[in-house]
């Protein structure tokens, strides 16, 4: 399959590491100039000159902000007024008790994983159906349907952005824009590796460490082992694409079979 995505920009928020990062390198692959979102204007700076090398012609640009705040946000859409590829990757998690979340912790998650990519695509849809197409992404998790008992008000935003993309694929029907979900199964970035030693243990090897994890906190994976970043991206370079027009208001898994059940 071919994917051309010359001339389109494409911002990632939440993208200095892991997923994000992984989908910035995608997309540029495909061609679009991909936009590298973070807080600290260093890392963004030294993310771009590294992506730069890691993808010989890749077009990047960076904007420091942090999306999670209606200031952030207003920052980016002023640095990058017009984006064709909106992916809402930008996301924080943590093991807690449920009963032991209080409401200020509660906000912070809904302001990080839902009202940043709510604000964003808020913000962006407009040009897209102005213009006849577009791409809105929300990176969720397999947490949305299968709630960990570990990190229940992490998993109730993922849920969230189920129907906040859904919603939003409403909102603009007919209109050339497509709206859609990409639901993450465990996946190994650096902050899934430091939450997995924190349940099996800090000194293990981390091949061992890994296997442990998935069979003593994940055992409902078919794939049975952690996913590389780079094939949730692949999902949402595909997503982005011209290949995907008949794709929206979705929930697509890239979960290594870990929700057991036929639909999400």
């Amino acid at each position: 399959m071919q994917i051309d995505l010359s001339g389109r920009t494409a911002l990632v928020t939440g993208s200095t590491q892991g997923i994000g990062r992984a989908v910035a390198v995608g997309l540029a692959r495909a061609g679009a100039t991909a936009v590298v979102n973070g807080r600290d204007p260093d890392r963004v700076a030294a993310v771009v000159r590294e992506l730069e090398q890691e993808v010989p012609g890749g077009a990047f640009r960076g904007v420091a902000a942090d999306v999670a705040t209606a200031e952030g946000a207003r920052t980016v859409l002023e640095a990058e007024p017009v984006v064709d590829v909106l992916v809402n990757n930008l996301g924080i998690f943590g093991a807690k008790p449920v009963l032991e979340v209080d409401d200020d912790e509660w906000r912070r998650y809904f302001e990080v994983n839902v009202l940043s990519g709510v604000r964003l695509a808020r913000e962006y849809l407009p040009g897209m159906v102005e213009r006849g197409w577009g791409r809105v992404q929300f990176v969720a998790s397999d947490s949305a349907v299968a709630i960990p008992a570990e990190m229940v008000h992490y998993g109730v935003t993922k849920t969230a952005l189920l129907a906040v993309s859904r919603g939003y694929a409403k909102a603009v029907a007919g209109t050339g824009v497509t709206v859609n979900t990409v639901m993450a199964g465990p996946t190994h970035t650096g902050g899934v590796e430091d939450f997995a030693r924190s349940l099996v243990g800090e000194d293990l090897p981390w091949d061992e460490a890994q296997r442990r994890f998935m069979r003593e906190h994940r055992p409902q994976s078919l794939l049975q082992r952690l996913i590389e970043p780079e094939e949730i991206a692949s999902m949402c370079t595909y997503l982005a694409s011209d290949a995907a027009s008949a794709t929206t208001g979705g929930a697509l898994r890239v979960d290594g079979g870990y929700v057991d059940a036929i639909l999400p």
